[in-house]
């Protein structure tokens, strides 16, 4: 006598709906200008592009602080000051690029405002990244209030001849600093990286393969700081 083949068994949640990850968009990035140049200044605009290529950005965002707004050049406000209106800047970004990751980015002054608007509460950013930090205030004091606090991944490019950051000042700052960081040192460069014409003929380089391979680091950190 025949007998029937046994029921397949049902495997459990056969038939349910899996919901596939949501694809990680590219990010969007805010960068900040430093204390005497515009966004409208060559090393910005240059750098703006660079950035953009690095992180394989969908769009670099710059603006100009008020203090530099109307065709006038006036000194800069305590970076304190400048928080409000930068932060409006952020919003109106992530808004515009919701689901994006938002990395905060600056040179010089414009990084230390950056570090100040990732602590406020209704900005969620990635990764900081710091060009050219000015550690050391113009009385020799160390500015390492903000970066203390910080909860978000920043990365620290410097010259290491840059008199606003010595290197041992801020590697004692990183020490202190609970989030992960990370640091590119640009040898021979200056508080805006650029390294002297010696010293790129003694170590066979070029201003560009130097920042180059700044940049190289800089995709690099920021794509572990994005991996889901």
């Amino acid at each position: 006598m025949a007998t029937s083949p046994p029921p397949k068994r049902r495997r459990k949640n056969a038939g349910a709906k899996v919901t596939p990850s949501l694809p990680l968009l590219p990010p969007v990035v805010v960068f900040a200008h430093g204390a005497g140049a515009p966004s409208s200044s060559d090393w910005m605009i240059r750098w703006k592009e660079l950035l953009k290529n690095a992180v394989g950005a969908v769009e670099v965002v710059t603006f100009d602080y008020p203090y530099l707004c109307g065709g006038k050049k006036r000194a800069p406000p305590k970076a304190e000051k400048l928080v409000e209106f930068h932060k409006g800047i952020v919003k109106e970004t992530s808004e515009k690029y919701p689901r994006h990751p938002l990395i905060l980015a600056g040179k010089s002054m414009g990084s230390r405002v950056s570090c100040m608007v990732s602590a406020e509460e209704d900005i969620a950013a990635s990764a900081i990244l710091c060009l050219g930090y000015p550690l050391k205030g113009s009385k020799g004091a160390i500015r390492d209030e903000t970066l203390v606090q910080l909860k978000v991944p920043i990365m620290f490019v410097q010259g290491s001849k840059d008199g606003m950051c010595p290197l041992e000042k801020l590697q004692a700052v990183r020490k202190k600093i609970k989030c992960e960081t990370e640091l590119y040192v640009v040898d021979g460069g200056d508080h805006s990286l650029k390294v002297g014409k010696k010293h790129l003929q003694a170590n066979g380089l070029t201003q560009e393969e130097s920042e180059m391979n700044a940049l190289e680091a800089v995709g690099s950190f920021i794509s572990s700081c994005l991996k889901p």
